[in-house]
C-alpha cells in the first residue's frame, strides 16, 4: 500500500523500519517495505558472501588505511536510491572497488589504489539463431591488460517486452577481451535454459572491469530476437 507523505516528509528516502520512501513520476510516496523471499540463488549466495568478507575485513584496517580511503571518496560519487547523485564514503568505496577485484579472481587491497578509469566498451554484435549464440565486440580496446568484459543477459522474454535490461544478471566474465566472437550458448543456458520462440527476447547489460583497481566502465545496453534458423539459414 503507498502513502502520499506531507511536505515534513519530502526529503525523506530509503527504508526504516517497516516503510520505503520512494519516487516515481515527480511524486514521493511511502509505501510498506517489501523485504524479498528468503531463498538465495548460488550467484547471490557467492556475491552476499563477498560483501560479507568484505564488510568484515574493513573493521580491521588501521586509521591511516581508513583516513586514506575517506579522502579518495571524496573525489567520488554515488547515487541515492532516488538515482540522483550522492556523497560515497570510503567504506562503500573500498566495498565497491573490491567487489570486483575479488569477483575478478585478485586479493582485495587494503590501501587505495590510483583511479584511472575505464573506457566504454564499443557496440557489440550478438548473434542468437538456432543453437548459435555469440557476442562480439565490435572495436576491441586498445590495451585491455587486466581488463575483464562482463556480460549479462535476461531471461527470455515475450515479443510485447520492450525494455528489460534491468533483468538481466552475469552469465560470463571475459579475460582481456578482443573483437573475437564468444560463445555465449553454453553459459546463458546454464543460467536462463535455452531461448524458445515462446520467449525469444533476449535483453544485454555489459561493461569493462578493472581487474587491479575494481573500476567500472559505463555499462552499454543490446538486445537480440532468437530465431529458429541457423546461422547459416537452415531450419
Amino acid at each position: 500500500m503507498k502513502y502520499i507523505p506531507s511536505i515534513a516528509f519530502e526529503e525523506m528516502s530509503g527504508s526504516a523500519k517497516g516503510v520505503t520512501a520512494a519516487k516515481m513520476k515527480n511524486r514521493k510516496y511511502i509505501r510498506n517495505r517489501g523485504y524479498g523471499g528468503s531463498v538465495r540463488t548460488q550467484d547471490q549466495a557467492k556475491v552476499k558472501g563477498i560483501f560479507k568478507r568484505l564488510t568484515t575485513m574493513w573493521k580491521t584496517l588501521t586509521n591511516e588505511n581508513i583516513l586514506a580511503w575517506n579522502k579518495l571518496a571524496l573525489s567520488q560519487q554515488g547515487r541515492s536510491v532516488l538515482g540522483t547523485g550522492a556523497k560515497i564514503s570510503g567504506a562503500n568505496l573500498f566495498t565497491r572497488l573490491n567487489y570486483w577485484i575479488v569477483a575478478c579472481g585478485g586479493q582485495p587491497v587494503v590501501i587505495p589504489p590510483t583511479l584511472l578509469g575505464v573506457e566504454n566498451p564499443s557496440s557489440a554484435t550478438i548473434v542468437c539463431q538456432g543453437d548459435t549464440f555469440t557476442f562480439k565486440l565490435d572495436q576491441a580496446l586498445a590495451d585491455n591488460g587486466g581488463i575483464y568484459l562482463v556480460i549479462e543477459a535476461s531471461e527470455g522474454q515475450s515479443n510485447g517486452v520492450s525494455r528489460a535490461h534491468a533483468k538481466a544478471s552475469a552469465i560470463k566474465m571475459v579475460e582481456e577481451p578482443t573483437a573475437a566472437a564468444v560463445d555465449i550458448r553454453a553459459d546463458y543456458v546454464a543460467k536462463n535454459g535455452a531461448p524458445s520462440a515462446a520467449a525469444p527476447k533476449i535483453f544485454f547489460r555489459y561493461y569493462y572491469v578493472n581487474s587491479s583497481t575494481g573500476e567500472k566502465s559505463g555499462t552499454m545496453l543490446a538486445e537480440v530476437t532468437w530465431s529458429a534458423a541457423a546461422a547459416g539459414g537452415e531450419p
